[in-house]
């Protein structure tokens, strides 16, 4: 094992913190490398798509989708110290023309150029969020959720992925055209 495995499996064993939203709070908990390769091959994440991560935490999705997936990448994140994590690491690794950090509440953020959203948050964010995805998501934005489902959408896709003996799940959710 290396020291950069081993210092990740140390990070990882941390307790986690807590990331306030506007007056919400959202758990941090960072999604393994295998379900962030899930999450954007389900979504069919592709070259000149913009990939928006609510809550981006460190940038690993940002960093994933630019890298295998040849997209543009925009993370949303509140914490001051992680979003300049995740824009250190997008620098770092010459990616800041390709994918950037905004500083934002993700209920003021604008999601009206993505393509697919990914995210990582509990049931009752992703209820809480979904007038916004009705209201700023163009017909056929892919919305890519780690665990936890939209209450009210059914998705075109539900997968499982296993890592470390642990089961995540993905939804996969395409919006439609706008009702009238």
């Amino acid at each position: 094992m290396t020291f950069s495995t081993s210092l990740l499996f140390a990070l990882a064993a941390l307790p986690v913190m807590a990331q306030p939203i506007g007056q919400r709070m959202a758990p941090y908990v960072p999604s393994p490398q295998e379900v962030i390769d899930r999450m954007l091959e389900v979504a069919h994440a592709r070259q000149g798509d913009v990939v928006v991560d609510l809550g981006c935490g460190d940038g690993r999705i940002l960093v994933t989708a630019v890298q295998k997936f040849q997209t543009k990448a925009v993370g949303i994140e509140i914490d001051p110290k992680i979003a300049a994590q995740a824009s250190d690491t997008i620098m770092r690794l010459g990616l800041q023309n390709k994918a950037r950090v905004v500083r934002a509440d993700i209920f003021d953020a604008d999601l009206s150029q993505a393509d697919v959203v990914t995210m990582y948050l509990t049931t009752s964010f992703n209820e809480k969020l979904k007038p916004k995805f009705e209201k700023s998501l163009r017909p056929g934005t892919r919305v890519v959720s780690h665990d936890y489902g939209i209450r009210g959408w059914n998705p075109v896709d539900v997968e499982e992925v296993f890592v470390h003996g642990r089961r995540h799940r993905i939804f996969l959710y395409v919006v439609e055209g706008k009702k009238n």
